[in-house]
């Protein structure tokens, strides 16, 4: 039996959901003090706020939009022991709207620099129990290695641009899913992209990460930030599964009991499809947001989260194409088997 070294997810991810207010809203509850908090309204059509604690509270990007970092004042103004407090800013807090945060632990601050790849981070948060870290680095314009600070090959890497004017650059996201040579864009519908320059067709290591020309990893005196993952056992896996078109669609085997799952096709367009167990609380999971657009939330019927993975109850042509290679991200509630012992109580089906 292989045995889990997180007993319980939400000590490192947890979805928290809250009515806004538009005045100053502490929310507590998270279980950890957050490093990365991804904001969306459930019920109206606002952008997504990310925010992070190596670029600091305050500032937002949008993973609906190429945009560049913004300063929002009254966005997310603290990260908390057990939470965040937000200002009065509409898209994250207006008065008796509703919505989700996700929220992962890091290092617990902005982190120092890191010096493992050709370019030295500004700063790296990492959290090397979860397999996540932050990190800021400034591009050169030409092929480099970036460290991560996980001390494990990273499963995926999602990039953005945040300085540099003008409408900015696509937000880029390596998976192992896809693999070196494509990139797939988290503020857009399309499928892969195959283009060296994002990744020079090189693997990450356990060490760094690798990145061509491409201004949207890479441009020359402009800053970056990198959500780095690693794939833990019983607690957070990236990956692939093939469509079949069906209803009855696939089982993917996670090795826990899925709190959260991000899912896009990578053969062809569709939305970046995000599912919780916090606002899905039976199966099947049926509430959705999308990453890449502002849309309020909708249903309709979507996968089964069970004890061990998740499997598909939808035909849905953006995430169950016949044949289609479709790469998903998830973050646990509990592993099948959590620590080894008298005490390993195995994870139940809900």
């Amino acid at each position: 039996m292989a045995y889990s070294t997180i007993p319980k997810g939400s000590l490192y991810m947890n979805t928290k959901l809250y009515t806004g207010n538009g005045g100053t809203n502490a929310q507590t509850g998270v279980g950890f003090q957050p490093d990365f908090t991804w904001i969306k309204s459930r019920g109206l059509a606002y952008s997504h706020n990310l925010c992070d604690v190596v670029r600091g509270v305050t500032k937002i990007i949008k993973s609906n939009s190429s945009n560049e970092e913004e300063t929002q004042s009254t966005s997310l103004t603290a990260f908390g022991t057990d939470g965040f407090t937000l200002g009065s800013y509409e898209e994250v807090n207006e008065n008796n709207a509703t919505y989700a945060a996700w929220n992962w632990k890091a290092g617990g601050s902005q982190g120092s620099s890191n010096t493992d790849g050709s370019i030295n981070t500004t700063y790296t948060s990492v959290n090397t129990t979860a397999g996540f870290s932050i990190s800021r680095y400034t591009g050169t314009g030409n092929t480099a290695t970036v460290g991560h600070g996980l001390g494990a090959i990273p499963t995926m890497l999602i990039i953005k641009r945040i300085t540099g004017g003008g409408s900015g650059q696509p937000w880029t996201v390596y998976t192992s899913g896809v693999g070196n040579e494509s990139r797939l864009v988290l503020n857009s519908f399309a499928s892969s992209e195959g283009d060296g320059s994002f990744f020079n067709n090189t693997s990450p290591t356990s060490s760094v990460f690798t990145i061509g020309s491409s201004s949207s990893v890479n441009s020359s005196g402009d800053d970056y930030i990198c959500y780095a993952y690693a794939d833990v056992k019983g607690y957070s896996k990236m990956g692939s599964y093939t469509g079949n078109g069906s209803a009855d669609g696939p089982f993917v085997y996670t090795g826990f009991s899925p709190a959260f799952v991000m899912v896009k096709n990578a053969t062809a367009s569709g939305k970046w499809l995000m599912l919780d167990i916090k606002r899905n609380t039976y199966n099947p999971a049926d509430k959705k947001l999308f990453a890449d657009v502002s849309n309020a939330e909708s249903t309709g019927n979507m996968m089964d989260l069970l004890s061990n993975g998740f499997k598909w109850r939808s035909s849905d042509s953006d995430h169950n194409a016949t044949g289609d290679n479709n790469i998903f991200m998830a973050f646990a509630e509990n592993p099948i088997v959590a620590t080894s012992g008298s005490s390993a109580i195995p994870a139940t089906a809900r």
